[in-house]
């Protein structure tokens, strides 16, 4: 980047170097933070309250950058009384949180500051490009239909496949994808990755020793969250202007107007014409393998044998599953309208190991309006998985 070689050519001349600022290697700092985060401070100090919601995946859910990120807004506005969403699920990237956004996080009430993350587990599951943009721009854009005010800050968290696209000179694609979202919305960003990648070859500490994996060590959320402090102080440099109210940014058109901001969740109950499926009020698993929070011992379709049909009338442009994922997931083939589209696979690499949340499209480009969706478990299933069994605990209409 142009500030490192700045830097590097300055101190070859024996020139003064650029000044560093505090806390980076090279003296710029890995947060854009596009139309600031004046509205949620306005809240915070003219109402004595706010509501902080944080949405990703597992290391979002684990104890760690959260908790200090809390810390330090309590420090920041002492005064103020916060309510904070901890809206984490483990394996979830960006296309299932805007389908539970409505849920997970407003449907307590407004939120004036949104954490979102999912760069790690959109490249990991193997989201497309154009999944990763449809669930980001899903949720920015829900987000800021529910409230035009909102502040929104997207982290990029490291892995070591973005810490090796970095090393080559390659920005990871779902950092520009999600970039594109942060960018068309003026909202916040942070390049965490960018950062790991930049702080190890700076020889502040090793990846190996210090994180350890993409779930980071204690190292590695204190890492994030000071990020996010230095965030915080540039936003909030300047004092208030008394009497002058934040400016409230206008919405622009839709990157793709296909994205997930309608994306909604829709009870397995909904679904008619079943045929060898049972709704199990309570499902949990019998095989001992180990399951996530949310997706156990809650209301599921179930089928177990091939043929198994249901139908599914809904409304929108495009229909999924929330499925739990265990190692007997089976395949699925599915028709709209009567026109038969094609399979999914539900079983995915680490089905075997445990039962675990999976949001699988089915189609996202259907006309907007009325739709039959007919759903059968396939004859065929993975060669990996032990059966064929569908769990489907939320259907996913957009």
């Amino acid at each position: 980047p142009a500030p490192i070689v700045a830097f590097a050519r300055a101190v070859a001349a024996g020139q003064p170097a650029p000044a560093l600022s505090p806390g980076t290697p090279f003296g710029y700092d890995y947060a854009v933070p596009r139309a600031g985060l004046d509205r949620c401070r306005q809240r915070f100090v003219s109402t004595g309250r706010g509501r902080v919601a944080f949405l990703g995946g597992s290391i979002t859910q684990a104890s760690g950058w959260r908790e200090l990120v809390q810390g330090e807004l309590r420090a920041r506005f002492a005064g103020t009384d916060f309510a904070f969403i901890d809206a984490g699920v483990a394996s979830l990237g960006s296309t299932p949180h805007a389908f539970r956004y409505g849920r997970d996080v407003i449907d307590g009430g407004p939120v004036d500051l949104l954490f979102v993350e999912a760069a790690v587990n959109d490249a990991v599951n193997g989201m497309s490009d154009l999944e990763q943009l449809r669930g980001m721009e899903g949720v920015v854009r829900q987000a800021r239909l529910a409230d035009p005010a909102i502040d929104i800050v997207i982290l990029h968290f490291a892995d070591p496949d973005k810490l090796h696209d970095i090393r080559a000179g390659r920005r990871p694609a779902v950092i520009a994808n999600h970039e594109r979202v942060a960018e068309h919305y003026s909202v916040s960003s942070i390049d965490l990755a960018q950062e790991v990648a930049e702080r190890i070859a700076a020889e502040e500490f090793t990846w190996e020793a210090d994180f350890r994996d993409l779930h980071p060590e204690p190292f590695g959320h204190r890492l994030y969250a000071a990020s996010v402090a230095r965030l915080f102080a540039v936003a909030w440099a300047d004092p208030p202007v008394p009497g002058e109210a934040p400016v409230v940014p206008r919405l622009p058109e839709p990157l793709d107007p296909a994205s997930y901001f309608r994306g909604r969740l829709l009870s397995p109950d909904q679904a008619g014409e079943l045929i060898d499926w049972r709704l199990d009020p309570n499902w949990g698993p019998n095989d001992g393998a180990p399951t996530r929070p949310g997706f156990v011992e809650v209301p599921a379709l179930v089928a177990e044998r091939p043929g198994a049909t249901l139908t599914l009338r809904f409304t929108g442009r495009a229909i999924g599953l929330f499925v739990t994922s265990g190692p007997d997931a089976g395949a699925v083939e599915f028709a709209i309208d009567g026109v038969p589209q094609g399979v999914r696979d539900l079983f995915t690499p680490w089905s075997a190991q445990l039962h675990l949340p999976w949001a699988v499209m089915l189609t996202a480009d259907l006309e907007d309006g009325a739709h039959l969706l007919t759903l059968r478990v396939a004859p065929s299933a993975n060669p990996d998985s032990r059966g064929h069994a569908v769990r489907i605990v939320h259907f996913l209409v957009n």
